[in-house]
């Protein structure tokens, strides 16, 4: 979109209907139409997606549908997979899409058949990790690797960590993986307790191999594997994901075990591609690919169902039906599986980077509210934490509970006569029907409640919610949920008229730190920096190191 989204008539159709509907009560929305239970519903891949119990109705959707096409998402998403520059900013294709196209397929991009490119590299990496595996690639003394160590930050560490997590009962050959990514040292040193150098690898993830956190954890790793089998020992244990060849060789990795990518795909869309070499390494090549299959099949629904009926668009729009006209700042993702405990991390660099920007793509200012807050925790333990603020707070924050039928894990209830994933997703259903329904005063004084306690227990309800429920955390289900939240930025960011895949908010703190490092730790007096509280904070900060003030 360009231009100004808000002065459209779409936009002003929009808010007329939400000054009519605003004031309207859940209740009421199923009570006046009893089957939406049943046809607000989408099915696509594995995911079975209720969208419900939000505050539409079925003109709302049609009206949020017309913004959409007034913003041109269709034509923006064609030339999206069409690989055309739409990130403006920095005149780049924005193609993590292709990472999960088949092989039999073609996209030529620049001169260039890319999915060829993708395939070069899913072969690379295969054939690497089939050896890890199988214990044909050995470290320095012989000994099979059991642990590989990624080493990386943003977008090469948040992607890995996350999947890792969700796929840990796919892990089958006896490697395990560690992530490391905040240049506190107590991270590296946390994570290379208990391991054993002969058996370790380190997978450094650095595109440019350049990255200031990455550089300093990946040299302080190389220190101490050295300090245990000696310079010659770097080889065997380090390998590299980046396409700087010339610094990956003088930091000692042949290049032979450096995994490229391509300035087409940003980092926190970059999990399936070679920053997912950790993941491959413990769950198979296979896996891997059923991975990518479950992007690929949100991918292909995205780019050709209606926007009427296109899950990824009815997200988005209702998203942002909340975000501009509820003041609803923020959305809570609530993951029944504690192994998806990393996801509501993820989404938030996935989401937040991306549309977390205040002009739009051609420069100008822009005038409606951007960039939804993301953050949420794996139930029940949000229910213990957060759940009364959704519940009774003042503020609106919908949320996004995600369940599975069938458990990774089960275990008996404490009578013995139960399934705890039973009890798990009981607690599922009941917190998405208390969040819409509610209890009123009438009811729970009804119940013999105490008057003066009764307003103290009433639920609002009115709070709303998308649930999604797949069958089970499989490598296809994860790939699934990641694209489904991917093109629910890429719609919300069309609408806005942003950018969503450049990230320049984060480069001038990079640039600041650089220039603070000489500053807080020169042997001299400090620099004077334009603020007292900055010299303050440095001449405080320098006393507590025992440096010149």
């Amino acid at each position: 979109m360009t231009g100004d989204i808000s002065a459209t008539p779409e936009w002003n159709a929009l808010r007329r209907h939400h000054d009519q509907i605003a004031g309207k009560h859940l209740r009421e929305f199923f009570k006046e139409d009893p089957d939406r239970g049943r046809e607000l519903t989408l099915t696509v891949g594995d995911l079975y997606i209720d969208y419900s119990k939000h505050r539409v109705t079925r003109e709302t959707l049609s009206l949020l549908v017309d913004l959409a096409k007034a913003a041109h998402l269709e034509q923006h998403r064609d030339a999206m997979f069409a690989g055309e520059h739409i990130n403006t900013s920095e005149d780049r294709a924005v193609l993590h899409t292709a990472l999960r196209l088949p092989r039999d397929a073609e996209l030529v991009v620049d001169g260039q058949n890319v999915v060829a490119d993708v395939h070069e590299v899913l072969d690379a990496m295969g054939e690497f990790t089939d050896r890890l595996r199988n214990g044909e690639w050995t470290g320095a003394t012989g000994e099979r690797i059991k642990t590989v160590v990624n080493i990386g930050i943003g977008g090469s560490d948040l992607g890995p960590v996350m999947v890792y997590q969700a796929l840990r009962h796919y892990a089958d050959a006896g490697i395990s993986a560690r992530f490391v990514s905040n240049v506190d040292p107590a991270d590296l040193v946390a994570k290379l307790d208990g391991l054993d150098p002969a058996t370790t690898l380190f997978i450094i993830a650095s595109k440019t191999f350049s990255t200031l956190e990455t550089l300093s954890n990946a040299t302080a790793a190389r220190r101490w594997l050295t300090d245990a089998l000696g310079d010659a020992a770097v080889s065997k244990h380090f390998v590299a994901v980046s396409t700087n060849k010339k610094l990956v060789d003088s930091f000692g990795i042949n290049t032979a075990n450096m995994f490229g990518f391509w300035d087409w795909v940003g980092g926190r869309y970059s999990v399936d591609s070679a920053i997912g070499l950790s993941v491959m390494a413990v769950v198979g090549k296979e896996r891997f690919a059923e991975f990518l299959a479950g992007f690929h099949v949100i991918d292909e629904h995205f780019r050709t169902a209606p926007l009427e009926a296109n899950a990824p668009v009815l997200l988005g729009l209702i998203g942002l039906w909340y975000n501009e006209f509820f003041d609803a700042q923020a959305r809570a993702v609530l993951p029944y599986s504690n192994d998806l405990t990393r996801f509501a991390a993820y989404l938030q660099q996935l989401t937040m980077e991306s549309n977390g920007k205040s002009v739009r793509a051609d420069g100008s200012p822009v005038t409606t509210e951007t960039g939804e807050i993301f953050w949420g925790e794996a139930g029940t333990n949000g229910q213990h934490a957060f759940y009364q603020l959704l519940h009774q707070g003042t503020r609106l924050v919908p949320a996004d509970f995600i369940g599975f039928s069938q458990p990774t894990d089960d275990l008996p209830t404490a009578d013995g006569t139960g399934s705890m994933h039973d009890l798990l997703m009981s607690n599922f259903f009941a917190q998405t029907q208390v969040l819409a329904f509610g209890k009123t005063a009438a009811e729970i004084a009804a119940e013999g409640t105490p008057a003066n306690v009764v307003p103290h227990k009433v639920m609002p309800g009115n709070r709303p919610t998308t649930s999604i429920l797949a069958t089970k955390l499989t490598p296809s289900a994860v790939g699934q949920l990641i694209a489904l939240y991917e093109h629910q930025v890429f719609t919300e960011g069309v609408i806005w008229g942003i950018d969503s895949f450049d990230q320049w908010g984060v480069e001038l703190g990079k640039t600041q730190a650089k220039a603070l490092l000489g500053v807080i730790t020169s042997d001299g007096s400090p620099a004077k920096q334009t603020d007292s509280s900055t010299d303050e904070l440095v001449r405080l900060y320098r006393q507590e190191r025992g440096r010149a003030r």
